[in-house]
């Protein structure tokens, strides 16, 4: 039993590493283009299509989090009401 759960949640972390990989490629990039080699694809990011408002957010985040320890719902809240600032702001579409 113990060794069925442990592949199980090896394969929960995968998936849920492969999504956050996906959605921060996406939302990083405004591009990305389909590479494909063989049986294995994945998406590259153009990188002279970087949203410079979304990376700075990220790090951002990654520094609240990792370096100072705050929580993860006040980091969505600070970094989402900062988004807001932007958009209002004019400086995001």
């Amino acid at each position: 039993m113990s060794g069925a759960l442990s592949a199980i949640t090896a394969a929960v972390v995968g998936v849920v590493l492969n999504l956050a990989i996906w959605f921060a490629i996406h939302t990083i990039f405004a591009e990305a283009r389909p590479v494909r080699w063989g049986p294995f694809g994945f998406d590259a990011p153009v990188l002279s299509s970087v949203n410079v408002w979304a990376l700075v957010l990220s790090a951002a985040a990654v520094v609240a989090m990792f370096r100072f320890k705050i929580g993860m719902v006040k980091t969505l809240a600070a970094t989402s009401a900062a988004g807001i600032v932007l958009y209002l702001a004019g400086a995001i579409g």
